[in-house]
């Protein structure tokens, strides 16, 4: 259910439950953070759309000064015009002494005419929001301001302490980004022509920052507040500058802070993936002695042998690797890890970190679907001989020279599949999906498919293998194909698939490659140890620790979530290894007030699609990176996306909004202590 408040002016919806008993309360059409850490303890939330109290007895006065003085603490403005520079800090000091009983009416008039400025003129967002939710309390709860300044008496709360004030830094973007990357950061130092600076920002949370500015999503550019206005600002495209620039110059390693003194703990990492690197990466910075164990010859796991050299030069994501190695970090190859492994990690390590992904293409389930039939070709197994051979020469070459090729999939990995049997010479390649294009392009990108398509590869949407036809010698010959219509759900739910009778056709071909999800092989897993599963045979982890139901025992990326995207296995990965290491100090599990926070704010939704952007020149051009010509790219392995030009980033980084927001909650340390509580 959507929260219950006493108060709230969130993004101009006014909610006053003031004067009425609580169970008549209106409901809000928000999800505030009404629990902190413990059941019922936040008192107030305050951000840059408005406020909200959950209770009555909140100082509010003291609320708008503590939120005013988290601008100090940040120090997020840039500085660059006097109202962003000079009023957060003219509204602290008023608020202080409204709050101590030492202010004037002339205080209020003041205050408002200063946030009224700063909204009106500041050139950052964090000026420009800042003010809101101070105006806000001062319209709705004027009487409580002008008993303060009337009887020359402190806040309620001024001189106690029994009220945490607990705040975060956030924008659209960082909110979107599983790995909560500092976007506004990075993308201003790539403006401001400070590349070292840019790439340092990034990695904070994102060690594989040559990968993710190139093989990303980008769910960021969905939350992108220039898209309110013209077009949202290339993202990830500016993620790899400064990488690109550390690797180009040869520079020593940036790190985000410097490599901590030993703490005399020792983990294992059981896979060299995105998720086990990053587990690896934010250990080993801290302090903490890392063995990584993987099962492939190479490092790096299905950016390794999965995303093609095309798309992600094992050059550049060696770079990510190196950095990580440079930190101690010792890697364990061609070791498949076994259950009596695991049961030795146990005694032999102060933790244990499973990254093992998703590693078992699942079946189609189509009639005479198996295994051994000639031309079935699981596209893990096809992208793991294409991408060994490609980039290290292990294996024997793929050639499909005058083969037809069917792949059934909607995601990176079936594009992958059939963009690697175009550079392997296939005759016709097709890829069968169930539903239509929109959906196949919200699935992986725009440009991808795009890119695909330009490329000689045949979709085949609302299509489905309903049998696998292979000849005597138990070779496959052709499939059949039924097909698809979507009918609408009356009640207004998702539209269901509905075979078409009579429609359905043949498609004669040499391989097929099911890359429809993958699955997580359980079974190094000691079956004592009864570790929770999910209902998609992943591991389940509790209270986003990342930590399993057996102590010591966690679990990070597509093992724990299933088939993800990188971003999504760096940011659980981080997470896991925030919460490893204090479990490491202190023996306990919990997480830390910022990546609380993160999770309110995520379940609030920092980006509103509806909100009217003014201020800002509409109309910027979206500068786009020119790609490699199609007839160059069928044919070798080159990468496709050469990235943006220095001009074209720098003016790309220009159109960056610096939508910096602060969000705050209050909390009742008593009742934090009561219950056992972190204050």
């Amino acid at each position: 259910m959507k929260s219950l408040v006493y108060f709230s002016t969130w993004q101009g919806e006014v909610i006053d439950n003031r004067n009425k008993p609580k169970e008549q309360w209106q409901r809000s059409s928000f999800y505030f953070p009404e629990v902190h850490k413990v059941e019922d303890d936040t008192k107030a939330f305050i951000g840059w759309d408005g406020f909200v109290l959950f209770k009555k007895d909140v100082d509010v006065v003291k609320l708008a000064m503590k939120y005013a003085a988290q601008y100090q603490i940040y120090s997020e403005a840039c500085g660059r015009c006097a109202p962003g520079r000079w009023g957060g800090r003219i509204l602290y000091d008023l608020l202080d002494k409204i709050a101590r009983g030492e202010g004037e009416l002339s205080d209020l008039e003041h205050l408002k005419e200063v946030s009224s400025t700063m909204q009106s003129t500041s050139k950052c967002e964090i000026g420009k929001t800042v003010p809101t939710p101070i105006l806000d309390l001062m319209t709705y709860f004027e009487d409580e301001f002008l008993d303060l300044i009337n009887n020359k008496k402190p806040s309620l709360e001024y001189s106690s302490d029994d009220t945490d004030y607990i705040a975060d830094v956030t924008a659209p973007c960082t909110d979107m980004c599983p790995s909560h990357v500092d976007i506004p950061g990075y993308i201003e130092g790539v403006r401001d022509i400070r590349l070292m600076d840019s790439l340092k920002a990034t990695k904070h949370t994102m060690p594989l920052a040559h990968v993710c500015g190139r093989v990303c999503p980008h769910p960021c550019e969905d939350a992108c507040r220039r898209a309110n206005l013209d077009e949202p600002i290339s993202i990830m495209e500016l993620k790899r500058i400064g990488a690109d620039y550390e690797s180009d110059y040869g520079l020593d390693f940036v790190y985000p802070t410097k490599k901590a003194k030993p703490i005399g703990k020792k983990v294992a990492i059981i896979g060299a993936g995105p998720a086990g690197l990053t587990g690896a990466y934010y250990l080993a910075l801290n302090g903490v002695e890392c063995d990584v164990y993987e099962e492939l010859p190479v490092i790096g796991g299905e950016v390794a042998v999965g995303v093609p050299e095309y798309r992600m030069p094992y050059d550049r994501y060696n770079k990510d690797i190196e950095s990580i190695k440079a930190l101690g970090v010792n890697f364990i190859l061609n070791t498949k890890v076994t259950t009596e492994m695991i049961k030795e990690f146990e005694n032999s390590y102060d933790a244990v970190l499973i990254a093992t992904g998703t590693r078992i293409s699942k079946k189609i389930r189509a009639k005479n679907e198996r295994p051994e039939i000639k031309g079935y070709w699981p596209a893990i197994k096809f992208l793991d001989q294409i991408n060994l051979n490609v980039k290290w020469g292990i294996g024997e070459s793929v050639d499909l020279s005058g083969k037809t090729v069917v792949c059934v999939g909607g995601g990176f990995t079936s594009m992958d599949v059939v963009r690697c049997a175009i550079r392997a010479n296939a005759k016709k390649v097709i890829l069968l999906y169930r539903r239509d294009e929109k959906t196949i392009i919200n699935n992986t990108s725009y440009e991808e498919y795009h890119e695909a398509v330009e490329e000689g590869v045949e979709f085949k949407f609302y299509s489905a293998v309903e049998e696998i036809i292979t000849d005597e010698d138990d070779k496959l010959t052709k499939l059949k194909i039924n097909k698809f219509e979507l009918v609408p759900d009356p009640k207004g739910g998702r539209p269901r698939l509905n075979h078409i009778e009579g429609e359905d056709y043949f498609i004669e071909c040499d391989y097929l490659i099911p890359a429809v999800s993958q699955d997580a092989n359980m079974d190094f897993v000691p079956k004592e140890w009864d570790l929770a599963l999910t209902s998609w045979n992943t591991f389940k982890t509790f209270n986003n620790t990342y930590m399993t139901n057996k102590k010591g025992i966690f679990a990070a990326g597509d093992c724990e979530y299933g088939p993800m995207t990188i971003v999504n296995a760096v940011g659980q990965a981080k997470r896991a290894a925030s919460v490893m290491l204090r479990y490491l100090k202190t023996g306990e599990v919990f997480l830390s007030d910022e990546e609380i926070m993160e999770d309110h704010l995520r379940k609030l939704r920092v980006y509103n699609k509806n909100e009217k952007i003014t201020g800002w020149m509409p109309g910027l051009k979206r500068e786009v990176s020119k790609k490699l010509d199609v007839d160059t790219r069928k044919h070798s392995q080159l990468e496709v996306n050469p990235g943006l030009t220095n001009e074209e980033a720098i003016n790309e980084a220009e159109r960056c909004m610096r939508c910096y927001y602060i969000a705050m909650v209050a909390v009742d340390k008593k009742k934090l202590s009561e219950s056992g509580g972190e204050a």
